[in-house]
This record gives C-alpha cells, structure tokens and sequence, in this order.
C-alpha cells in the first residue's frame, strides 16, 4: 500500500506537470516541468522526501532496464545512422566537453563567492 500511494504522488505530479505543459505553451519537455515541480515541492517542504523515497528509489534501481529498449532499437537501426555516425560522435564529445567545461566554471565561481563570503564574516 505505501508504494502504491507514493506511486500515486508521483503520478499526481506527473498530472500537474501535463496541466502546465498544456497551459503555457512554451517548447520545454512536460518532464522538466514535472522535475521542476518536483524539486520545488520537495525544497519547500511541501512534500517530505520520506513520501516518495521508496518509489523513487525503486524507479532508480529500474532504470537501466528500462533504456534496454532503446538501446536495441538503436542497434537495429544502425544501418541508418552509419552515414551520420561521425558527425553525431563529435557533436556528442564536443557538447559533453562544453558541459563540462560550464559545469565546472560555474562549480569554481560558487566556490569562490562562499569562500569570499565566509572572509567577510
């Protein structure tokens, strides 16, 4: 009973986050509105983590199953994607390279502002 009710929480945010995607007609995934919702929630202490942990948790455990099907239909298509394989290969190490290099200049300017506040202090 207490993952079908967690289950349910997770659904009824899933809802929502379809009612919003509906209402504003922005190009953004429902998903990223439903993770959104989620993370706001969950910050705000509306909704304890402690009433979706254990779904959650069970989600995260499933997921590699989950991107089997993929995966497969990735591989049957090969044929297809030969001819592009190339060009997507670099566009891929090149974005994954840009991420990298935002993610960690913006994780060095945070550092560097609290190490800048904690002087003040």
């Amino acid at each position: 009973m207490k993952y079908l009710r967690q289950a349910l929480i997770l659904a009824a945010v899933t809802f929502a986050a379809e009612i919003v995607k509906y209402l504003l007609p922005l190009p953004i995934p429902v998903s990223i509105y439903g993770l959104a919702m989620l993370f706001f929630l969950l910050k705000s202490g509306l909704l304890p983590l402690e009433q979706i942990q254990d779904v959650g948790n069970l989600l995260l455990e499933l997921m590699p199953l989950l991107l089997v099907p993929a995966s497969v239909s990735f591989v049957t298509a090969l044929d297809t994607v030969q001819a592009m394989l190339l060009p997507v290969l670099i566009m891929g190490f090149l974005g994954t390279l840009l991420v990298m290099a935002v993610t960690g200049l913006a994780a060095q300017r945070i550092i560097r502002r609290r190490k800048g506040d904690r002087a003040h202090e």
